[in-house]
């Protein structure tokens, strides 16, 4: 049985830690080694979460492109050495902003239901 809220939020926390690494700018982030570091940390990690929800939150939630995210998991995980920063600051920017609002539906609805999803119980 998967534990949704723990993932859900987990991915809220890192977003939160991402976007305060990244407040400074582009420029301050890029010239900046260990913010960069532990973004990509984080990025890895928050998406080993959304791999963890269960098919039935994600489901609920398909403008998510959860096979995208999946795959730039894999992309930091295994290409680590060739990991293209302009990306990566695109991704933060354009894309987390979203994963973050449909993150913060799912804890609100897992509240509702008591933080298990239908699939769940």
């Amino acid at each position: 049985m998967k534990q949704d809220r723990v993932y859900v939020v987990h991915i809220l926390e890192t977003i939160a830690d991402i976007n305060e690494l990244t407040a400074a700018g582009r420029e301050t982030f890029m010239t900046a080694k260990h913010d960069r570091a532990a973004a990509l940390h984080y990025l890895q990690t928050m998406a080993e979460s959304t791999q963890r929800l269960s098919d039935g939150i994600k489901a609920a939630y398909p403008g998510v492109d959860w096979k995208a995210i999946s795959g730039f998991r894999n992309r930091l995980v295994h290409g680590y050495l060739n990991v293209n920063m302009d990306v990566v600051w695109s991704v933060i920017q354009d894309y987390l902003p979203e994963l973050q609002r449909a993150a913060e539906a799912m804890l609100a609805d897992l509240e509702k239901q008591g933080g298990e999803t239908s699939e769940q119980r």
